[in-house]
């Protein structure tokens, strides 16, 4: 996949879900892809394959979740930089996020816009 300094990764074990985000987050006329959990998200981004500038990220998923996922990304200074942004149906994604350091967190189902301008500042689009 070629470099693409506005690509959001959405990661979350629900199929659904995951066409949904991505759908949405490319009506408001940005790149996005999904992969199904915390694992295939790491691998994809530790061989190249995806070059994003920012991860959304479901906290429970079966295979990794995302604080798993987040230890990981964190561990590994050329993935550490890349802002998260944390979506569940948790009863406080907000700080579940702030303990993790990540960006932001969102009550699912996500608002796009919120996410479009989390986006925008990440990435400076």
């Amino acid at each position: 996949m070629p470099h693409d300094s506005h690509l959001v990764l959405v990661v979350d074990d629900e199929r659904p879900m995951r066409e949904a985000m991505v759908a949405a987050l490319e009506q408001e006329g940005l790149r996005a892809v999904a992969v199904g959990d915390g694992r295939e998200a790491l691998d994809a981004q530790r061989d190249g394959r995806l070059e994003r500038c920012i991860i959304v990220h479901d906290l429970r998923m079966p295979t990794m979740a995302g604080w798993e996922f987040r230890e990981e990304q964190l561990r590994e200074p050329r993935l550490a930089s890349i802002p998260v942004v944390v979506v569940s149906s948790y009863a406080n994604p907000r700080r579940e996020a702030t303990s993790m350091g990540a960006l932001a967190g969102l009550q699912k189902p996500i608002e796009v816009e919120a996410v479009s301008r989390l986006v925008a500042r990440a990435c400076r689009r």
